[in-house]
């Protein structure tokens, strides 16, 4: 039976696809994985991404960014409307670590950044599980501005290397950057039981359900939302990969009892991505007051 929706956080959306010419591979999985039309690729228009997300009753959606992308769609949309859209900072040469950290500082600084992220897959050729030490300064700067982390897990849908996504690699991760605010994004296919087992052992430990249709999450994971996963499974739909009524459309009717499908779709992504970012704008507009009135 379709459950009222009556709020939600979109925790994934690339409005950037079409900046810039997509590479060879990225229409592969297009045509091979998702079975989608080139259209998926063009300009997206902010007034149209509002109002389905007005329609399906997304107060917020945070968009895909790139600290080497200054002119990106995202970066306008996060200027044009900072109540209803963030931004996650990526795009990092972890090989050159002082600039990566340098570029995430500023990126953070002018932006509402809701997270940094890494792929394993998609930098590096793949050779970089998250337990290798060239993550190490990237967690630490991380711990140290209580900013999230948004990290690949599962094998890609793209033909690229998927082994250093196996999420067991977060176990060391975890043990040494407990205070890491971590969460795995896409899902963690073929390894959901891992991904599960990890989350009961680590607090700090999230799984974002981006790039899944809703119908077809694991019955295991979704026991686990309902047991003792309450607030760790996040809401996210990849668009346009996936679309965002189709992803709550699907979300709404799961078999989860009204408070679990709401910490799904609400709850959890506004405890862990955006009560630091509605902290600090309350604190910005303090401090602004203030010196409005010297």
């Amino acid at each position: 039976m379709t459950q009222p929706v009556p709020r939600a956080h979109d925790c994934l959306v690339n409005v950037h696809f079409g900046d810039t010419a997509q590479p060879e591979w990225m229409f592969r999985v297009k045509n091979e994985y998702f079975k989608k039309e080139d259209s998926i690729f063009g300009k997206w228009d902010m007034s149209q991404v509002l109002d389905e997300m007005d329609a399906n009753g997304v107060q917020r959606a945070i968009l895909s960014g790139n600290v080497n992308e200054p002119d990106s769609s995202a970066i306008k949309f996060v200027e044009a409307r900072p109540d209803r859209f963030a931004i996650t900072a990526g795009g990092f040469n972890l090989l050159r670590p002082m600039q990566a950290l340098k570029q995430l500082e500023s990126f953070v600084a002018n932006h509402p950044v809701a997270a940094a992220s890494s792929g394993p897959s998609f930098w590096g050729d793949g050779q970089y599980s998250p337990d290798n030490a060239v993550y190490f300064p990237l967690y630490t700067k991380c711990c140290e501005l209580d900013l999230p982390l948004c990290m690949n897990t599962g094998l890609p849908g793209p033909p690229i290397p998927g082994e250093v996504q196996n999420p067991i690699y977060h176990d060391r991760v975890c043990v040494r950057f407990p205070e890491l605010k971590l969460c795995m994004i896409h899902g963690a296919d073929p390894w959901w039981d891992t991904a599960i087992r990890l989350m009961i052992k680590y607090p700090n430990l999230h799984l974002m359900t981006s790039a899944w249709a809703p119908k077809y999450l694991p019955a295991s994971l979704l026991h686990y939302m309902r047991t003792r996963g309450k607030k760790k499974i996040i809401f996210a739909s990849d668009a346009p990969v996936l679309s965002i009524t189709r992803t709550i459309g699907e979300a709404s009717q799961l078999d989860l009892p009204a408070e679990v499908l709401d910490d799904y779709l609400y709850g959890n992504a506004q405890r862990f991505f955006f009560d630091r970012l509605d902290a600090a704008s309350a604190a910005s507009e303090v401090v602004e007051a203030d010196l409005a009135t010297r």
